[in-house]
């Protein structure tokens, strides 16, 4: 009596084909493409278009930071950053520049003009990218990566510039930083990452 209701029937039969069609096509969850593991399943562009696969990075402790040239943490950021890489880039350690207008537009000029300034204003030696959108819907891949590996306080979004990420050798995300989170105050982790 109970299932001779007809909607118990049509139930059933969605039911049933519902499992049919999971159990039937399991290829079909190989299909979505596969979440990253790590930031060397990434490829980015370098401040001149050029591709640069993340991999060339492999085994080396790293430092992601979306910059900007006309904030007021960027002098600071920069002095210290340069300090940092100065100090262990011989013992593997590497500093990603990712520059973004996103904040204010304090990043407003062409790949050519902000490599111009943070190489001789700014005397960054460390490797500058290719201006990217580190939020909304233009968001680089890498940093959707780095988001949602360690997300922000309240929200996953960078709130500002010089947000930095510290990867270990195996391409994993083990901290994010705050923009005002000074980047000598970082040191102590970047050694422990090294093995220092």
């Amino acid at each position: 009596m109970f299932f001779s209701r007809p909607i118990t029937w049509v139930s059933l039969i969605f039911l049933g084909l519902a499992f049919w069609l999971h159990y039937s096509y399991p290829a079909a969850k190989d299909m979505a493409a596969e979440p990253s593991k790590s930031i060397y399943d990434f490829t980015v562009k370098d401040i001149h278009g050029n591709d640069v696969p993340l991999r060339n990075y492999q085994g080396k402790v790293l430092l992601i930071v979306n910059v900007a040239s006309k904030c007021g943490l960027t002098q600071s950021n920069y002095k210290e950053l340069n300090v940092l890489y100065e100090k262990y880039k011989d013992q593997g350690f590497e500093i990603l520049a990712f520059p973004c207008n996103q904040f204010a537009s304090q990043e407003p000029g062409t790949n050519e003009e902000i490599q111009e300034t943070a190489c001789n204003r700014f005397k960054a030696e460390f490797p500058i990218f290719e201006k990217i959108d580190v939020n909304g819907k233009n968001t680089a891949p890498l940093y959707k990566f780095l988001k949602s590996e360690k997300g922000g306080v309240l929200v996953d979004a960078i709130k500002w510039n010089f947000t930095k990420f510290l990867v270990n050798k195996e391409g994993k995300v083990v901290q994010r930083y705050a923009p005002t989170t000074s980047p000598l105050a970082i040191e102590k982790d970047v050694q422990n990452l090294l093995g220092k």
